[in-house]
């Protein structure tokens, strides 16, 4: 295995998720807080999971959006 190209495919993969992922929830909020199903004050409870089947691979994030 070359380190340098898994550690750079990786850091890859993890920066499109961070910033595709960011984008969706901003763009689901907003659409939330314009439809009033949001004040505005939440905190949104949130997880993730990473999943990477070929290595039997499953990882779970959890944490809190808070908007106020």
């Amino acid at each position: 295995m070359n380190e340098e190209v898994f550690n750079a495919s990786l850091r890859k993969f993890l920066k499109t998720l961070g910033v595709g992922a960011q984008r969706e929830i901003e763009k689901a909020v907003r659409q939330a807080l314009a439809d009033g199903r949001l004040k505005g004050n939440e905190k949104l409870p949130t997880n993730a999971t990473i999943t990477i089947a070929a290595l039997g691979f499953t990882q779970e994030v959890n944490g809190t959006i808070e908007l106020e």
